[in-house]
């Protein structure tokens, strides 16, 4: 029987489900349509239509786990639903998490400017940077799921305990083995941050940089293009806190669940998981002037449909 906790569970989850799905149909809408039409697909937008794909399964994975959590948690602990369960959404999650950082190196890349001779460099190859950080993430991925299968592994062989965190404490050698998987998947964890990090703070300075340049020579506040460099700006700042309060929500999440596992209030670490998958799309939409245009004219149609044809003049 759900409860009132449940109840309000289910709800944020769905609203969040929806909110995402939203923004990352339409990206992949707009960039499939585009790229049969011109018969040509850039780095750009394929690396956002797999971000957009990628995070789409993410909030279905999501939104299966959270109402299998709110409905009946009983059922996800057991070994056939809890594992393959954990084991998708943390690959998924993984993905995601490598295709955002891919797209933060590849506007780094394309939209700063430095003249380092290695930024200059790993310019002319960036889409074989990019390439290879794809690489590293499918190795890193492998590794990484061997560990969580092996922490779901003995997590759920002794769910059947009456308390998980008593049971470890008297058993040492098994607390210290999954305190030390748990580690390893932190330390993972903290590649894709930091590349992601470095270099959206990096762009974040470059176009700083331009724009005070671009001010001091345009001739008033108000040009047009200073305009478009702050906004840039504030998209990149936007992505990068988001980005930044998912990985220390997914860290969080992972060592509350370490450390109390049958805490009933568990499921609602879940609920800031879900917020970078349903909130990070409309950021991109925002920040990338094709997508933009195409979501105003469709909010312009959808907007005359509901208001229906002028009435003609008698």
């Amino acid at each position: 029987m759900a409860t009132e906790l449940d109840n309000i569970f289910l709800i944020v989850t769905i609203v969040e489900f929806i909110i995402g799905m939203l923004g990352n149909v339409f990206i992949g809408l707009v960039n499939c349509s585009d790229g049969i039409k011109k018969l040509k697909v850039f780095s750009a937008d394929f690396i956002l239509t797999c971000l957009a794909s990628s995070t789409i399964v993410q909030l279905l994975v999501m939104l299966f786990n959270s109402c299998l959590m709110g409905l009946n948690p009983y059922l996800y602990t057991t070994y056939r639903i809890g594992k393959p369960a954990g084991m998708l959404l943390y690959m998924i999650n993984h993905l995601t998490t490598w295709l955002a950082t891919c797209l933060s190196v590849f506007y780094f890349f394309k939209i700063a400017h430095f003249s380092h001779s290695l930024f200059l460099w790993l310019r002319w190859r960036m889409n074989r940077v990019i390439v290879m950080l794809l690489t590293l993430s499918l190795f890193l991925l492998i590794f990484e799921c061997l560990l969580v299968y092996m922490f779901t592994d003995i997590t759920l062989n002794v769910t059947g305990e009456s308390n998980l965190t008593l049971y470890l404490d008297e058993n040492k050698t098994l607390y210290d083995k999954l305190s030390m998987i748990n580690t390893l998947l932190s330390l993972a964890s903290l590649i894709p941050f930091f590349l992601c990090l470095t270099s959206l703070l990096f762009l974040f300075l470059s176009l700083v940089r331009h724009t005070r340049n671009m001010k001091l020579s345009s001739l008033g506040p108000r040009d047009s293009s200073t305009e478009a460099h702050r906004t840039a700006m504030k998209m990149v700042m936007s992505f990068l806190f988001l980005f930044i309060f998912h990985f220390f929500s997914s860290q969080m999440a992972s060592w509350i669940v370490f450390v109390s596992w049958n805490n009933r209030y568990l499921k609602f670490i879940m609920l800031p998981l879900n917020v970078f998958p349903s909130c990070h799309s409309f950021i991109l939409i925002l920040g990338n002037s094709k997508l933009r245009q195409t979501a105003v004219r469709l909010l312009w149609h959808l907007r005359s449909h509901i208001k229906g044809p002028n009435p003609s003049p008698l």
